[in-house]
């Protein structure tokens, strides 16, 4: 094979590669329509949210806190004005070094109790457990810091509710929101776990624990995200849920069965993206016992989270995610060899490994190849135009389509300008945005190969909600 061959199977190589993607995300769009048609219809009874049945099964908040002083009331706030006839919340503060425990005390009048725990899953020493004499239903564990996942275990180990919810302590959420995740497993005995979709709250007013008006941010980085998390829970997670392979429920809002999750060993913490792993691992759990499961995704907007607004923070999040991947598909590497994957294993796992764990890295190498080949003359100008419409155009409808598609069904952004902007952002985020993040991508894997695998890094808030 000449050079000139080698060049040419090279350019068709990172163009089918650019087709395959944006034509397997295409599929999971409409996928993902009819799902939605379908969530659509049980909402279209009004406005008022899902019925109040008072017979939904108890479920514990458990709320990680690390440094969190600025939203850690707010959030809590939100939490006990849910609507929902049997629930606790239970604040985890894992050794945090700022106020975060002095800040629920003064707002909760937080007052030490004696509260053995079950133990059923190993977590760091804890260090005091305090009520509040005003809400009963709210537990806070003080506990050394062991990270994120083994705090998690440290809130299962004193979680008394048949179901618990995993919140982040930065997210805000609707006061329906339990009554709405908690459906699939009213309509389904199977279900183990359930996800809903997480908005931006950064530009939006909070008071009071609550979010009282959607806006947009200032911060054109904030938007960008907005954008992206309209396209990877609207579209990506909508459309894998009807095949029942939904690899990730976001660590932000999710829902599970207690006991399922013990009998899986609870969260591993030894590994930096937490949320994805189990879910991962929960499918190969019951696959590999033939144990009868669902795992299910719910559209309605329903959390609120604080996203970053510096390239330092957001940089950080995103190698950490890549990280979290990395580990999630690599430690149950026994799902997609098994005979009993199923569309988890032999579908959605090949899909997460080749598009998103390995995708970086080819994504990165074709933008290289063909800007350096077209800039040295072996590259045609065609062949340039041909990989930017498939690899940057195909990138912008999808990103506009997740902006109709909100548009038309959940309207959380009513303002004409709002969605201007976003649609703007939804074009320049195709621009050199989705590019950077291709390369923090690379720098997480990297990391990852290297053994930085449980390492967070500092995350700035904004810290502009009211409480």
């Amino acid at each position: 094979m000449t050079v000139s061959d080698t060049l040419v199977v090279a350019q068709l190589v990172f163009l089918a590669y650019f087709i395959g993607l944006n034509g397997g995300y295409l599929t999971l769009n409409l996928l993902a329509l009819a799902s939605l048609r379908q969530s659509l219809r049980y909402r279209a009874n009004g406005e008022e949210g899902v019925p109040y049945l008072g017979v939904e099964p108890g479920t514990s908040l458990l709320v990680p806190a690390y440094n969190e002083e600025t939203t850690i009331v707010a959030s809590v706030r939100s939490m006990l004005q849910l609507e929902y006839p049997d629930f606790e919340i239970i604040v985890i503060n894992d050794g945090s070094g700022d106020d975060t425990l002095n800040a629920l005390k003064g707002a909760f009048d937080l007052q030490p109790q004696r509260d053995p725990a079950l133990r059923v899953v190993p977590c760091a020493p804890v260090r005091g457990v305090y009520r509040s004499p005003h809400y009963p239903e709210l537990k806070v564990v003080d506990k050394a810091n062991g990270g994120k996942a083994d705090a998690l275990n440290a809130g299962l180990n004193y979680a008394s509710r048949p179901l618990f919810c995993a919140v982040d302590a930065d997210s805000i959420l609707q006061r329906d929101s339990l009554l709405r995740v908690v459906q699939p497993f009213m309509d389904d005995e199977r279900t183990i776990a359930a996800g809903g979709t997480v908005r931006v709250a950064n530009g939006s007013d909070v008071q009071g624990g609550f979010l009282v008006s959607s806006g947009l941010p200032k911060s054109l980085l904030a938007r960008l995200q907005i954008v992206e998390y309209l396209r990877a829970f609207l579209f990506g997670r909508l459309g894998w849920s009807p095949l029942n392979a939904l690899l990730i429920i976001s660590g932000a809002f999710g829902l599970f069965d207690r006991d399922r999750v013990i009998a899986a060993g609870g969260y591993r913490t030894d590994c930096v993206g937490e949320d994805m792993e189990l879910v991962v691992r929960l499918h190969q759990y019951h696959r590999e016992r033939r144990i009868p499961y669902r795992i299910r995704y719910v559209p309605d907007p329903i959390c609120w989270t604080e996203v970053p607004e510096d390239v330092g923070t957001l940089h950080r999040q995103r190698t950490r995610w890549q990280r979290g991947l990395a580990e999630s598909l690599t430690t149950n590497w026994r799902l997609p060899a098994s005979r009993r994957g199923g569309a988890p294993g032999h579908v959605a796992w090949p899909f997460m490994a080749v598009f998103e764990w390995l995708g970086p890295l080819i994504e990165l190498a074709g933008y290289l190849f063909m800007a350096l080949g077209f800039a040295l003359g072996v590259v045609s100008g065609a062949a340039l135009l041909a990989f930017l419409l498939v690899a940057v155009g195909f990138g912008m409808v999808l990103s506009v389509s997740a902006l109709l598609l909100e548009a038309l069904s959940f309207r959380v952004y009513t303002r004409r300008s709002d969605m201007l902007r976003l649609f703007l952002a939804a074009l320049v985020e195709n621009l050199g945005y989705r590019q950077l993040n291709t390369l923090w991508r690379c720098q997480g894997l990297w990391q990852w190969l290297r053994g930085k695998r449980h390492e967070w890094g500092t995350m700035r808030r904004v810290g502009t909600w009211s409480s």
